[in-house]
C-alpha cells in the first residue's frame, strides 16, 4: 500500500456521515481523545521499556489514524524513538463471512517482518472481540510475533470472546442496540435506524 493512505486524513465514521445515525450523547471529546491518546501511549513505553522493536498495527479503518497518533506521541515521550505503523484488513478473516457481504475495508500494508516483534494492535472501539480475532488471524501471514497486546480507545463490553484489552482509552457501558462512533473530534453513542454493519 502507497505510503500516502497511511498518512490520508482518517475517515469519518461521525453521525454526519450517517443520516440513519441518530446521537444519544457525545461522551468524549476532541480534547479528550488527544489525553487519552497520550496515556495510552506512555502505558505502551512504560509496559515495552525495554523493547525496541515494537510495531503498531491499526486495524482498518477506525484504528488507523489512531495507531499513527500513538506513534506520534511516543517518538514525543521517548525522543528520536520511531515506531513503525501498519495497517491490517480483517475483512477475509472474519467468522461470519457466510452471513454478510464481504467489503474489504482497504489494503494490509505491515511496513516490517513481525516475527520477535511486539505487536500492538489498535482499534476505535473494542465490542464483541470478533474482528479482533480475525486480526491475530491475519498477523499470522506477517510473521510470528513475540507478544501481541491490544490499545483500544473505547472498549464498549458484551464480549463473545475471551479478549481482553492491554490499554484502554475508555470503558464505555452500552447495550447491544446503541452504536459508538469514534473520531479524532470525540467520542458519540447514539443508534441506527437501519441494520447496520456486524459487530466487533
Amino acid at each position: 500500500m502507497p505510503e500516502s493512505n497511511l498518512n490520508a486524513p482518517p475517515p469519518d465514521p461521525g453521525a454526519k456521515a450517517d443520516p440513519e445515525f441518530h446521537v444519544k450523547a457525545e461522551v468524549l471529546g476532541a480534547d479528550d481523545i488527544r489525553r487519552a491518546v497520550t496515556r495510552i501511549a506512555h502505558e505502551i513505553v512504560e509496559r515495552n521499556r525495554a523493547s525496541d522493536d515494537v510495531v503498531l498495527v491499526g486495524l482498518q479503518r477506525g484504528g488507523v489514524w489512531i495507531a499513527r497518533q500513538l506513534a506520534a506521541a511516543i517518538s514525543r515521550i521517548e525522543s528520536g524513538t520511531i515506531v513503525p505503523v501498519g495497517a491490517v484488513d480483517v475483512s477475509m478473516y472474519r467468522d461470519d463471512i457466510g452471513l454478510r457481504p464481504v467489503v474489504p475495508g482497504s489494503v494490509t500494508d505491515i511496513p516490517v517482518d513481525l516475527d520477535n516483534a511486539v505487536v500492538v494492535l489498535v482499534d476505535d472501539v473494542l465490542f464483541t472481540g470478533r474482528t479482533v480475532r480475525a486480526a491475530l488471524d491475519a498477523l499470522n501471514e506477517y510473521g510470528r510475533p513475540r507478544m501481541v497486546q491490544l490499545a483500544v480507545l473505547v472498549d464498549r463490553g458484551h464480549r463473545e470472546l475471551p479478549i481482553r484489552p492491554d490499554f484502554v482509552g475508555k470503558n464505555l457501558p452500552t447495550s447491544r442496540e446503541e452504536d459508538v462512533r469514534v473520531s479524532p473530534d470525540g467520542v458519540v453513542i447514539g443508534q441506527r435506524t437501519a441494520t447496520g454493519g456486524a459487530p466487533s
